[in-house]
């Protein structure tokens, strides 16, 4: 099972593979103007290696965001996104949030609302 870890400032090589992993993506990130603006971020170890990763961002107010749910492919369907999201959840209460917003895509209905959260209609647009 795997280790849920508060505020763990991993590397930005460990995120990028993750990262890299999770999202089929190669492109370097940078990572520390993210845990900046992060009320929390929860990691997730198994054999002290990442394989899992959420970031709460906040406004510096009542509303936090949930951001970049991430799981090795390698460790997915055993619930870590799951507890990830949970704890971030607790976190964000726990650190004064009154709201938790998070945006996703229509086939991760089921697993947030798993989660607690509640559908409601939001305005999006792409500038990059």
């Amino acid at each position: 099972m795997a280790e849920l870890r508060i505020d763990p400032f991993p590397s930005a090589t460990e995120l990028n593979a993750l990262w890299s992993a999770a999202w089929n993506t190669p492109a370097p990130r940078a990572f520390t103007p993210v845990f900046s603006r992060s009320l929390t971020h929860i990691g997730a170890y198994h054999d002290n290696r990442l394989v899992g990763f959420v970031n709460v961002a906040w406004d510096g107010g009542i509303h936090a965001f949930i951001l970049d749910t991430s799981v090795h492919p390698g460790m997915r369907r055993q619930g870590i996104a799951t507890r990830l999201v949970r704890e971030a959840t607790r976190m964000a209460r726990e650190r004064g949030a009154e709201w938790l917003h998070v945006d996703f895509e229509p086939h991760l209905t089921g697993f947030y609302r798993a989660c607690g959260f509640t559908p409601t209609e939001a305005g999006l647009i792409k500038l990059a």
